[in-house]
């Protein structure tokens, strides 16, 4: 006869799978929005608590979070896009256990017939380059004058391979002075909380400073130069910000937005598009050099002309994606940077939506192969090289792969051979063509100063080990580094308070930074983009 379970231990399972699930409650709802008709992500959209003014942007993979307290808040979820229909969902309407897709209509938008050939009348009286001499000139109509503050989700990490290296996150809260006045020098930031997310693989040497030193692990930036540090990681995304910083320089070829915009670039129109029901001029510009390409778009209202978007990538034209990738704008070429900045109205009055810097750099890995000694064996009468490998064998016994000089004289071999007493096969033995009283005076100059030095000297070239590395070279390995800052709350009007408790602007933002956390922190959160889709189901 079977025993029977024990109640009391019944009950304790029944508790103890009950704590598991409470334990695996959700915080977040998590969604990710989709094109309609291309079924791709779509990034950088909006998505507002309406009625709140606080709101996320999704990230790349279209993926986004909203924390569980807006479902049972029971608020409306506003979601907006250049180009799409805005849309509007109830939180209670999501899943708080899957993926939720949210998929969005390309915008269309209807004029009656007068007004649209009244329009067309005018548009035609319009160049690209007028359109953008015009907004250029409205920055100060359409932009804060006054002191305002915005509290956003700032991020930089990098991508290898497509995966999320190095993410670190914060809460910040950014003090303007007014598009008057000079950002980096008026404008204070505060940090709520600061996050090094040790969920993502985490890699020192991307971690590192820029550094145009020769030695082992540099990370540098192709046919670029940046300081370490000459702000912090904050403090360079903002000066990328061109719509901000339009009366000073801020980023190659666009320089000095207020004027050299339009005298560095070609400009044409392209299709019109929508946001929020609001047409759109589209302006495509760019500047081709022999060693440069750079592109951008700029999205510009009709109705008040001011600039909604801006995107510009530059291109390095002499490096070539591997495998004949295509890069967005139909070419080959290796992307150096790319910034996206997106602004929106409150009030009439344009304030930052997000901003996305995005450059490629390399880590510089040391030879892996290396001539490790040089000696000359004098009973063999010959030079024997050890290598810290197993050379590959049919390039270690290639004589045209050496290269031995003696008193500027090149001299020739008459031998190449492995040490057979070298169990490792790692040490080759080079018989030199020479008359042995001109081999005894090498051996006794090589026993007086280094083998390397101007009487005698040995090149090794084109020597491979087993596995394939060439001696002496070093490897690079590319990444794609980005540094972003997504806006959930403007405040208009606000001035910064009469304190110290700043962000110091050169300093790197987790390192004794002040943190204070004020009383709402909670209405603010991290969207950390998703590690993999594939735990989550899918709700459509």
């Amino acid at each position: 006869m079977r025993e029977r379970f024990p109640t009391y231990l019944f009950f304790l399972l029944q508790l103890l799978t009950s704590n598991s699930v409470l334990s695996q409650q959700p915080e977040y709802i998590i969604g990710k929005l989709i094109d309609s008709k291309t079924q791709e992500p779509i990034a950088f959209a909006s998505i507002r608590l309406k009625d709140r003014a606080l709101g996320v942007i999704s990230n790349t993979d279209g993926s986004f979070k909203i924390p569980l307290k807006f479902k049972e808040y029971g608020d409306i979820i506003e979601i907006s896009s250049m180009g799409y229909q805005t849309k509007e969902i109830l939180t209670k309407d999501f899943s708080i256990y899957g993926l939720n897709d949210v998929r969005l209509e390309p915008a269309t938008f209807e004029l009656e017939g007068a007004q649209i050939t009244a329009k067309k009348k005018r548009e035609k009286k319009l160049t690209a380059r007028q359109i953008v001499r015009k907004a250029l000139r409205s920055i100060p109509e359409n932009y804060p004058i006054d002191p305002f503050s915005i509290v956003g989700y700032y991020r930089d990490y990098q991508l290898d391979s497509l995966q999320y290296v190095n993410l670190n996150e914060a809460i910040l809260k950014v003090f303007d002075e007014g598009f008057d006045t000079v950002d980096s020098v008026t404008t204070k930031v505060k940090i709520f909380d600061y996050l090094e997310n040790t969920n993502f693989q985490r890699d020192t040497l991307a971690l590192q400073s820029y550094n145009y030193q020769f030695k082992e692990g540099r990370k540098v930036i192709d046919k670029a130069f940046l300081a370490p540090y000459g702000g912090n990681e904050f403090t360079i995304l903002r000066v990328h910000d061109a719509l901000r910083n339009y009366k000073i320089d801020s980023y190659s070829f666009v320089h000095r937005l207020e004027y050299d915009l339009l005298s560095e670039h070609t400009f044409k129109k392209g299709p019109d598009t929508y946001l929020d029901d609001e047409p759109i001029y589209t302006i495509k510009f760019e500047k081709l050099l022999l060693d440069f390409s750079a592109y951008g778009t700029m999205y510009i209202a009709k109705r008040n002309l001011a600039i909604h978007k801006m995107e510009y990538t530059v291109y390095d034209r002499k490096k070539k994606l591997p495998n004949g990738i295509i890069n967005k704008h139909k070419a080959n070429n290796q992307l150096i940077f790319e910034i996206i900045t997106e602004y929106r109205p409150e009030n009439e009055t344009m304030y930052l939506n997000y901003i996305s810097f995005h450059n490629t750099f390399q880590i510089w890995d040391p030879p892996k192969f290396l001539l490790k000694t040089i000696t000359i064996d004098i009973n063999l009468k010959c030079i024997v090289i050890f290598f810290n490998r197993t050379p590959n064998l049919q390039n270690a016994l290639n004589r045209d792969n050496y290269i031995l000089k003696y008193k500027g004289e090149k001299i020739d071999f008459t031998e190449i051979g492995l040490d057979n007493s070298d169990p490792n096969k790692k040490t080759v033995l080079l018989y030199p063509k020479m008359h042995p009283s001109k081999f005894m005076s090498m051996y006794t100059a090589a026993s007086k100063k280094s083998v390397d030095s101007l009487l005698l000297s040995l090149k090794v070239s084109n020597v491979r080990d087993v596995d394939g590395n060439l001696i002496d070279e070093w490897t690079f390995r590319d990444y794609n580094q980005f540094r972003e800052f997504f806006v959930q709350e403007v405040k208009p009007s606000v001035n910064s308070p009469n304190d110290s408790l700043f962000m110091e602007k050169r300093k790197p933002i987790f390192k004794d930074q002040p943190i204070i956390k004020p009383d709402n922190f909670d209405d603010y959160w991290m969207n950390t983009p998703l590690q993999s889709t594939k735990n989550y189901s899918r709700n459509n």
